[in-house]
């Protein structure tokens, strides 16, 4: 999962990215408006963490400019701001969530979990498919009841097919949103990724659709063609 981290505070805008990345999340940020919505409107990015007071264009407006350009990634307000009119701006910009300043990192995280869940389609915080248990809260997996030893990396490509379970995800659509925008990326990796996660977790977890991508799905379900 990709996030991008809007936050003109500095400190707090490091403090975010690490707590952020410690959690298996890719993490690009932005320290203003312009550069906010410049990002925002050419990654695709799996979820935003938006602050309303950014200098050269506040958050609102960057909000309202993705929605009315198609961008559907959720949005989660972080703001100093505490009156109900700002909630209800931000609300009716197009954001799914709002946390205000100061916070606990922890239910940030919580809040950005959700937020990923109902953007995907998923009502728990734990995905099931087959034998296989991805517990987003913890980043705990396991299968078969047995819990995996997994790597970040093999982890962030785990829990995004676990997210989309049951679409067919193509490797450039896994590259974009398993590594922030300063990563050297290889396309090579992916497949060295999902062969160590079939090793861990059968053969038949992960699916490869030919010249399509691959899918994550319960191998006893009807398998795409």
């Amino acid at each position: 999962m990709r996030i991008l981290v809007v936050e003109d505070d500095r400190d707090l805008q490091r403090l975010l990215v690490k707590a952020l990345a410690d959690a298996g999340y890719a993490v690009d940020s932005a320290a203003d408006g312009e550069e906010a919505h410049f990002l925002g409107d050419t990654e695709p990015y799996d979820a935003v963490v938006l602050d309303l007071g950014l200098p050269k264009m506040d958050g609102v407006t960057v909000l309202e400019k993705w929605r009315k350009a198609g961008r559907t990634m959720p949005v989660l307000i972080l703001t100093a701001r505490d009156r109900w009119s700002d909630k209800v701006a931000g609300f009716d910009a197009g954001a799914d969530d709002y946390l205000a300043k100061p916070f606990h990192t922890e239910e940030l995280l919580a809040r950005l979990r959700a937020v990923l869940r109902r953007s995907a389609g998923h009502a728990s915080a734990e995905i099931e498919i087959g034998k296989l248990r991805v517990d987003t809260r913890t980043s705990r997996v396991s299968y078969d009841g047995t819990v995996i030893k997994l790597t970040s990396l093999e982890y962030r490509l785990l829990s995004y097919l676990a997210h989309h379970k049951g679409r067919v995800v193509s490797r450039s659509e896994l590259i974009e949103h398993l590594y922030d925008q300063d990563f050297d990326r290889d396309s090579n990796t992916i497949e060295v990724f999902v062969g160590r996660l079939r090793k861990k977790l059968g053969s038949d977890t992960i699916q490869t659709i030919r010249g399509l991508g691959y899918c994550l799905d319960d191998p006893g379900a009807p398998q795409p063609q």
